[in-house]
């Protein structure tokens, strides 16, 4: 039996599959998010650690006799989360998060101290994690002399399994410390922040083993000797989720950020597009990205304010209606592909009295939509756009959502089959590979079956690209 952890920004998630990749059973556990201050995004990590205790133990009532079969854990998780330890490996602060804002005057500062474009493959971003570490260094300098070892957040869940200090390669490259193309530690980008290999954590593969399950947990939970993988940043566990590991492979995830993924069989970067270029969670395998920071999120905000779940509010768009007339910019925390703009915000133009909250709904779909169509437009460039793409994410349940962004994108989107997708299901995955070495990972990461399949229609396609015209007039106006 093989455990994925999936530790997101909301909650967290357990899946317990056996060698056929059948589910046995699934946890979940919720987590918050604390605002101190405009732009701070924060959490405590020992919550992510109660979350997974929570959610491993609905696994062990519902799935007892299959849970003491536990041969590999992997963790996945969101991504560039400073997480500061001491001497005792104990929390010094709240982790900054991925979509925390606050260390924008440190990008520029970090950006002229060293090549992080060139040796770390991307722009130096306020939500990544160097620029935050810099932010601690002149805001909490006390906090920064104790600071011992920095990981990120499913690394630290990994230190609670294995008692060890260990990350992978698709999660470090999002630290800007990593010289990705290496898939090593870069001396120089550290240094530029202070900092050195000793605070940072040994590097695997995701596929890889970083370790056994400590024996006081094996104990507690009445399994033998376990291996705990690598593991994956989120989005590399999702497409080993859906099997993409192939140069060409792709997906589109709807979740409370969006990104499109692109597998690539080597490094390449597209800095001027605010592109991610990292590492993916197998071997000699790289990918790149697009990444929008408020994707059903901004449906969340506005069913926040009116008092309707996301659900709820998708299903007041019909189906065949024209584009909207009010145009949504959605960067309500900011913006990453291809603005890099930590401090845009979001915005409604062309509002009229007449029009209702389903007109507001559709606009925040399109415009999510648009978002997407400047991530297409940066992976062209660079040449890595896939013509056909899988979906993941929350907002995938949503067929109207899904026909949109394909005539908006001119993305063909594929729909999985009911059934286990996703971070959860690529730790698992990942995990399966570490248990079991002499196993291909071809036999391993396979995709699923095809659910349904939404292409872009040609006559609205040229209505929305009219529509987009006037999304992109929203930026260039300074409306953000």
């Amino acid at each position: 039996m093989y455990l994925g952890l999936d530790l997101g920004t909301s909650g967290v998630k357990a899946l317990l599959i056996d060698e056929d990749q059948i589910v046995l059973a699934e946890g979940h556990s919720a987590l918050e998010v604390d605002r101190p201050a405009p732009l701070w995004s924060e959490q405590d990590p020992m919550a992510w650690i109660a979350a997974c205790e929570a959610a491993i133990d609905q696994l062990r009532a519902s799935a007892p006799t299959a849970f003491a079969a536990l041969r590999g854990i992997a963790v996945s998780g969101q991504m560039h989360g400073a997480t500061l330890l001491d001497k005792d490996d104990q929390p010094l602060r709240p982790a900054i998060l991925w979509n925390d804002g606050r260390a924008s005057i440190e990008c520029g500062e970090l950006d002229a101290r060293a090549d992080f474009r060139g040796i770390g493959g991307n722009l130096v971003m306020a939500g990544f994690t160097a620029p935050k570490l810099r932010w601690v260094a002149k805001n909490e300098p006390d906090i920064f002399e104790k600071t011992r070892k920095i990981l990120l957040p499913k690394d630290f869940v990994t230190l609670w399994l294995t008692g060890e200090h260990v990350s992978d390669m698709s999660d470090a490259a999002g630290t800007l410390w990593l010289d990705v193309a290496r898939r090593d530690w870069s001396d120089v980008l550290l240094a530029a922040t202070g900092l050195s290999r000793d605070h940072m954590p040994r590097l695997v593969e995701g596929s890889a083993s970083a370790g056994r399950l400590r024996p006081s947990l094996a104990t507690d939970w009445g399994v033998a000797s376990v291996t705990v993988a690598g593991g994956g940043g989120d989005n590399a566990a999702t497409a080993c989720g859906l099997g993409l590991v192939q140069p060409g492979d792709g997906f589109l995830s709807l979740g409370t950020s969006g990104v499109l993924f692109s597998v690539t069989d080597h490094f390449a970067a597209n800095t001027d597009g605010a592109v991610h270029s990292f590492c993916h969670a197998v071997p000699q395998t790289w990918h790149q990205m697009g990444v929008i920071l408020s994707a059903t999120d901004a449906l969340s905000w506005l069913g926040d304010i009116v008092g309707k779940t996301p659900a709820a509010l998708t299903a007041l768009v019909e189906p065949d209606r024209a584009p909207s007339a009010v145009t949504f910019l959605p960067y309500l925390s900011g913006e990453r592909t291809p603005h890099n703009a930590p401090d845009a915000s979001g915005a409604f133009l062309g509002l009229r009295r007449d029009q209702r909250l389903a007109d507001l709904v559709q606009a925040v779909m399109e415009g999510v939509g648009y978002a997407f169509g400047d991530c297409c437009a940066a992976l062209d460039h660079c040449g890595s756009l896939p013509e056909t793409v899988w979906v993941a994410g929350g907002g995938s349940q949503s067929e109207t959502w899904l026909q949109m962004i394909a005539d908006i994108t001119g993305l063909t989107l594929q729909l999985p089959a009911s059934g286990a997708q996703g971070a959860a299901l690529g730790a698992a995955r990942l995990a399966i590979l570490a248990s079991t070495p002499e196993q291909p990972a071809s036999s391993v990461l396979t995709p699923p079956q095809v659910q349904a399949c939404y292409g872009p229609k040609p006559d609205r396609a040229e209505a929305y690209a009219q529509r987009y015209l006037a999304y992109k007039d929203g930026w260039n106006s300074g409306c953000a």
